[in-house]
């Protein structure tokens, strides 16, 4: 679909780009072209996405470790890219998730999801684009965010109070920003099976039927779409193009009722099992990162 180097000498940022979905975005955008950063919590994981696009691309891969959620660190991550050089794309992809009835969830809980995704993206954001506006360097912006955006979904309410709010400072900074040559879009996929979200999201695989028959497609997503498009909003050529969110999910949010309705058939039991599930998943992470 594209020209092997559309994105040639663009500088481009990927949070969460270790793995899943940013990984997989990381991966397009080298093979067209780009320098890549990508940051997030587990260097190890980092070290390998790196090499691994390196080895395939021949391109330059920047990795750091970091916590969104820490203004300061995100502060001084972004100014030491900017002492090298502008960026010229971010997109916002790291992100925290997990499924649960809202009246189990704690308050640490839903905080754990929401400084993530509102706050830490925020950071970022506002990090990045103070600099654009500062060294009059146009940018675009990519926001990974979700079609509960639209229609509120139950069993993630933390995200969809959270990834709302992006959805928001999208259109926001999109109409403020303009004006200094910054673009600022969202993609909104629907279901785009990777191991650690859907570890959380669709433990034990309890809920494949449910889902697949709520998308008009009959099928979820592949890879290769969801870095077509966002390598499209990231390359030259479309600057009108800004302030929208592009839902990529086989058309399922318009069959109404958020992703995961269909969890209202789960018993008490059910739900048990698949915090169990969630539980060891977490504790698989944390004991990667140690």
């Amino acid at each position: 679909m594209f020209k092997n180097d559309l994105l040639k000498d663009k500088r481009i940022l990927v949070t969460g780009g270790g793995t899943g979905l940013g990984k997989e975005m990381a991966s397009h955008f080298a093979k067209h072209g780009a320098e890549l950063y990508i940051c997030g919590r587990r260097e190890n994981v980092l070290q390998d996405t790196a090499k691994e696009i390196i080895d395939k691309y021949k391109t330059n891969v920047h990795y750091q470790t970091l916590d969104i959620r820490a203004s300061k660190d995100v502060e001084d991550y972004i100014e030491s890219i900017f002492d090298n050089a502008p960026l010229d794309g971010l997109v916002n992809n790291a992100a925290g998730n997990f499924i649960s009835p809202t009246k189990d969830l704690s308050h640490k809980g839903f905080d754990a999801i929401a400084n993530i995704v509102f706050h830490g993206t925020f950071y970022i954001t506002h990090s990045v684009g103070k600099r654009w506006i500062e060294h009059k360097h146009k940018g675009s912006i990519i926001n990974i965010l979700a079609t509960w955006v639209w229609t509120g979904s139950p069993y993630v309410v933390p995200s969809a109070m959270s990834k709302s709010g992006i959805h928001a400072m999208t259109q926001s900074l999109a109409a403020e920003w303009g004006k200094y040559g910054i673009k600022v879009n969202g993609i909104a996929p629907g279901p785009f099976p990777t191991k650690g979200a859907w570890e959380r999201l669709n433990p034990g695989n309890n809920n494949d039927d449910g889902m697949m028959s709520a998308v008009p497609m009959g099928r979820v997503g592949e890879m290769i779409e969801l870095q077509n498009l966002a390598t499209f909003l990231m390359a030259d050529g479309c600057e009108y193009l800004t302030g929208q969110t592009i839902g990529l999910d086989g058309a399922q949010y318009l069959t109404g009722g958020g992703t995961f309705s269909q969890l209202d058939k789960l018993s008490d039991e059910d739900w048990e099992n698949m915090r169990k599930l969630i539980r060891n998943a977490n504790n698989k992470d944390k004991a990667d990162r140690s």
